[in-house]
């Protein structure tokens, strides 16, 4: 029985990697080993499961970020934040791509939308910057880089899935989503100082791939009423991001209320730029609806997965396995960390959550490793899955706005420093746990 619980979990991987639909491999491939294996009895306990997943108020938290990342998408904060913060820094080698990076980190804790977010610096930031003289493999790497920043910043949303599916697979560590977004606090902010010190350093090496902003352009930005614009582009943003994060950090809200807040914030953000309309608020409801209901049915086939591989003692044969192989902690993290990081050229964030994770939890749970600090390792190596080629999503993103001229291989070049830089800040994370915990202990 435990073998079979093994070759369900492999079958469905490769499954999925032959493209079959998430959600329904998921419950598909469970609901037919479980019949035969447990008997139709066996799924009595199942609408018992999902009704639970339905009925669990911190995935409420999910559509409303959604909404308020989308809202944000067409409120135009993203280009007034690039345009003010390129010329802040106009004077700097590589200034411009750093304003990305930054405005990436912004954008990030505003929304946590990794689409909206590389597609709207792809339309609005990089022909500028080809313009002006950058490197394309600069451009189109620092772009799809500071757009992945979602995933790791607080509000992700992929710390709230990953909050509640440890939770739930791991019941001896509760892991509640507001100490998940603190702990990604501290990780979150390096990941940024170092992507702007990797571009500082390659801009000082390499000063005509990354030219500074002419005097002349500044002179006109700081003569036609800097400070105002200054305070406009930042102003709001900074309200938005204090009023989300800051009531989840003070205690004030749960997450879910936090994004509600978030939600009716950016509707009225949107409405203060100008931008607001019925036809904008059918879009941005659709858009929710689609990207909610595509997360919540993957749910409803993980929750089968999850029951059917259970029931026939996968967890249990897993632990016992990694025991019996005398294999340490850390060389069973380090293996997890592989395994979802080559998982990542392949599948989406949200599979490799509902599909590797469940199975992994107990296991680090038995070890009685931290599931905060484990968290925020899965958390930042799925950030990688959006650059790795073949199936990047950010890379489709970029590639799907870029100007002519802009080639796949270019936007593959691009990400690789990038790549390396994420994988070395992950070892690190790895080695000084406190990094994570400092905060939350």
């Amino acid at each position: 029985m435990e073998i079979l619980a093994l070759i369900l979990f492999f079958l469905i991987f490769i499954f999925i990697l032959f493209g079959f639909p998430v959600a329904f491999t998921l419950g598909g491939l469970s609901i037919i080993f479980g019949y035969f294996t447990l008997g139709i009895d066996f799924f009595n306990f199942l609408p018992s499961r999902i009704m639970g997943t339905m009925n669990n108020v911190v995935l409420i938290a999910v559509p409303l970020f959604i909404y308020m990342g989308i809202m944000l998408e067409k409120s135009g904060l993203a280009e007034s934040l690039l345009e003010t913060m390129a010329m802040l820094f106009g004077k700097v080698k590589g200034g411009l791509a750093i304003s990305v990076v930054i405005v990436g980190a912004l954008l990030a804790a505003s929304t946590g939308i990794v689409g909206a977010t590389v597609v709207t610096m792809g339309l609005i930031s990089l022909p500028t910057m080809l313009k002006r003289g950058y490197k394309t493999e600069l451009a189109v790497g620092t772009i799809a880089a500071s757009g992945t920043l979602g995933q790791i910043i607080p509000p992700s949303i992929v710390l709230v899935l990953l909050a509640d599916t440890l939770s739930n697979t791991a019941n001896s560590q509760g892991v509640d989503v507001g100490t998940m977004f603190t702990a990604a606090l501290i990780p979150s902010f390096l990941l940024v100082v170092i992507y702007v010190g990797y571009i500082a350093i390659y801009a000082y090496l390499n000063p005509e791939n990354a030219p500074s902003i002419p005097d002349e352009e500044i002179a006109v930005f700081r003569s036609q009423g800097m400070i105002g614009r200054v305070v406009k582009a930042f102003l709001l943003p900074f309200l938005l991001i204090v009023a989300v994060l800051g009531s989840i950090f003070a205690g004030i809200a749960s997450p879910t209320e936090a994004a509600a807040v978030g939600a009716m914030g950016a509707t009225i953000l949107t409405i203060i730029q100008g931008r607001f309309s019925l036809d904008i608020l059918k879009t941005v409801m659709q858009e929710t609806t689609h990207l909610t209901a595509m997360v919540f049915i993957i749910l409803i086939g993980a929750t089968t997965f999850s029951l059917v591989f259970r029931g026939l003692g996968g967890d249990h044969f897993l632990v016992e396995l990694i025991n019996n192989s005398n294999l340490s902690p850390m060389g069973f993290l380090i293996l997890v960390m592989i395994a979802i990081f080559i998982a990542g050229f392949f599948i989406d964030f949200i599979e490799i959550i509902f599909i590797i994770v469940p199975v992994v939890a107990p296991v680090f749970a038995s070890f009685d490793m931290n599931l905060l600090w484990i968290g925020v390792l899965i958390a930042m190596n799925l950030q990688t899955s959006f650059l790795t080629p073949p199936f990047g999503f950010a890379l489709f993103y970029l590639k799907g706005v870029a100007p002519n001229g802009v080639t796949t291989q270019h936007i593959y070049r691009g990400i690789i420093p990038f790549i390396i830089i994420q994988v070395i800040f992950l070892g690190i994370i790895a080695l000084f746990p406190n990094l994570v915990l400092i905060f939350v202990e």
